[in-house]
């Protein structure tokens, strides 16, 4: 058991989480070995989820028409999908295509700030459009927009372990 130093001294601990610590089966890649590894990694598109976010949500739509025939649970429900996938549209033309992201192309720090900026945008986008849903949608069904909207947010997860699964 590794004990702690007391203020001010200058003995050193040798535990195995110490910084600077060298785990010895540990490689360094070298600069093609990273390459060739990076090559092997699926690029992931935030356009490709946008897309899919869109089918997704335009079949949830068509399948709640469906089985209520029922105008206002199918505008419901493509309301909802919509509250997930225009936002998401905006902040992946800010994260990708927009002059900010062009400017800060390379520069860690300001394209961290630039995800925190259009992930602000993108939230509070959401919230508006839900937050005016009872104005723009005709008998509004809650049940149906929230099944939408949450059956929309599942494409990030699906997304996801899709991508990773390549």
């Amino acid at each position: 058991m590794s004990t702690i130093p007391t203020v001010g001294s200058t003995s050193r601990t040798s535990d195995a989480w110490e910084d600077g610590a060298v785990d010895p089966d540990f490689k360094p890649l070298t600069h093609e070995e990273a390459l060739q590894w990076r090559r092997s990694q699926p690029a992931l598109s935030a356009w490709r989820l946008v897309g899919v976010q869109v089918l997704v949500g335009l079949v949830t739509g068509m399948l709640g028409w469906l089985f209520t025939r029922s105008v206002p649970v199918a505008s419901s429900v493509l309301y909802g999908a919509a509250s997930v996938v225009i936002p998401t549209a905006l902040m992946a033309w800010g994260m990708t295509s927009s002059a900010l992201s062009r400017r800060s192309a390379g520069h860690v720090i300001s394209m961290f700030m630039s995800f925190v900026l259009w992930e602000g945008v993108k939230i509070l986008l959401a919230v508006a459009m839900l937050w005016s849903a009872p104005r723009i949608v005709p008998d509004l069904n809650w049940l149906a927009l929230v099944a939408g909207l949450v059956i929309v947010l599942k494409v990030y997860w699906f997304g996801f372990w899709i991508q990773t699964r390549r």
